[in-house]
């Protein structure tokens, strides 16, 4: 009888990817999917480490299914518990501590080698903790990927080198690391071949890939571009000191590279950029945005803010609200500060008092929402193109992305999930637009 793995991904696009990897590895073990975790053979808790909280949260999930698996047990239904990604990372013997109910413990580097923890645990009985940083690259030692759309995330890159003093990336998924063109491409290939006609690349730096003698990633994404099947590109999440000339040039020159791009700032204060450890200013910044409208003038930008850090003054926050006006974000992350253990930040002087950072994080979405409506009211009338991805409620409703990541819905006979359509929107909703035929 197969088994069965519930898998819970919190966090960014990189552990989305890493938790339809764990499930590949886990496939050839008998191990299918299923949506509930009462009936799970095993459960992985796949953690993110930057929210605030983000621990807290995961010993809550823990707790619950500490109860279905002793549920399971007394019914001679053993349940293999696992805690993945950066929490386990960053506090793989805390999990432990806390929770000794939990059966294996790994890192975001090591879950290529989850079937042997799955066997491991078995012979042992007790648990099993593997964070470290191996020598080999993971990716040389998973299967070939398993396309479950139209879309699909492709990671090339991980880990960072940028030291942010807020962020614990480079303490949890470790030095940067890109990986080889040609296995990239590999992968991109066989995705292709499953029906994947959007290629979304990721990486904690992305746009510091570096895997092949010669190229960056405006060179890759021109590869990528050439692989029959492949549509549509992206890729996220980017930094502005890696913003390369040759890269700006490829949003001119590419169509597959949608006119979308991610691109944190975090702060509009040049005191508090500094504090950050950013590494750029809030001019560099505004002239890289000016640089990338010239090279595609229907480009959009995204950004993630963070408000509070220790020393934000009233005047600091005024100059983010500034920028955010100056440039016209059209969607946006934006989170109050929250100390990461580890982190320089932490231990600042001047960290803001909650109820200041809670008032500047409702004046700063408020701004945000206003921008991203102003945005999507301007879309009425357009025209674009939009991937077909899924059904929608009703009879020849089908359901997209837009090239700016908007969801679209649109009564289409004839249309098939996966063709990419031109559109023009008609209406905005609360949470998507709808199009009709063009």
């Amino acid at each position: 009888m197969a088994k069965r793995l519930f898998i819970k991904t919190f966090g960014c696009q990189m552990n989305v990817y890493d938790s339809a990897r764990m499930a590949d590895v886990l496939a050839p073990l008998g191990y299918g999917p299923t949506d509930r975790p009462d009936d799970a053979d095993m459960v992985i808790l796949n953690t993110c480490h930057i929210r605030e909280k983000a621990a807290e949260k995961v010993f809550s999930d823990l707790g619950r299914l500490r109860k279905i698996k002793e549920a399971r047990a007394a019914e001679g239904l053993p349940m293999v518990l696992a805690v993945a990604g950066c929490v386990a990372q960053a506090e793989g013997e805390e999990v432990l501590r806390r929770a000794p109910f939990v059966d294996i413990v790994l890192g975001p580097q090591t879950y290529h080698r989850l079937p042997e923890m799955v066997a491991q645990a078995a012979r042992a009985g007790g648990a099993v903790l593997d964070t470290e940083f191996p020598t080999e690259p993971k990716f040389d030692f998973l299967p070939e990927a398993r396309a479950e759309g139209t879309n699909a995330f492709l990671a090339i890159q991980e880990g960072c080198d940028r030291f942010c003093t807020f962020c614990v990336v480079p303490y949890t998924r470790g030095a940067e690391y890109s990986r080889p063109a040609a296995a990239v491409l590999a992968e991109a290939a066989a995705l292709a071949a499953q029906g994947v006609r959007e290629i979304t690349v990721i990486g904690q730096n992305v746009n510091a890939w570096h895997g092949e003698p010669g190229w960056d990633l405006g060179t890759l994404l021109t590869a990528l571009a050439k692989i029959d099947g492949i549509e549509r590109l992206r890729y996220t999440t980017s930094h502005p000191r890696d913003m390369s000339d040759s890269l700006i040039a490829v949003h001119r020159d590419l169509p597959e590279l949608m006119p979308f791009l991610h691109l944190p700032v975090q702060s509009g204060s040049n005191r508090i950029l500094t504090a950050m450890n950013r590494g750029h200013d809030r001019d560099q910044y505004r002239r890289l945005a000016d640089r990338l409208r010239e090279a595609r003038p229907d480009l959009a930008l995204s950004s993630d803010f963070i408000v509070g850090f220790p020393g934000e003054t009233d005047a600091d926050f005024a100059d983010t609200l500034a920028l955010v006006a100056e440039i016209g974000f059209v969607q946006t992350y934006s989170f109050k500060y929250s100390p990461r253990p580890g982190t320089p930040a932490a231990a600042m002087e001047g960290q803001v008092p909650e109820p200041v950072k809670e008032a500047r994080l409702a004046e700063l979405q408020a701004l945000l929402y206003r921008q991203t409506e102003a945005f999507n009211q301007a879309c009425v009338g357009r025209e674009m193109t939009v991937l077909l991805d899924r059904p929608g409620r009703y009879a020849d409703q089908l359901l997209g992305r837009s090239p700016y990541m908007q969801p679209v819905h649109v009564r289409a006979p004839g249309q098939r999930i996966g063709d990419v359509v031109r559109l023009r929107i008609a209406a905005v909703h609360p949470n998507s637009l709808e199009a009709v035929p063009a």
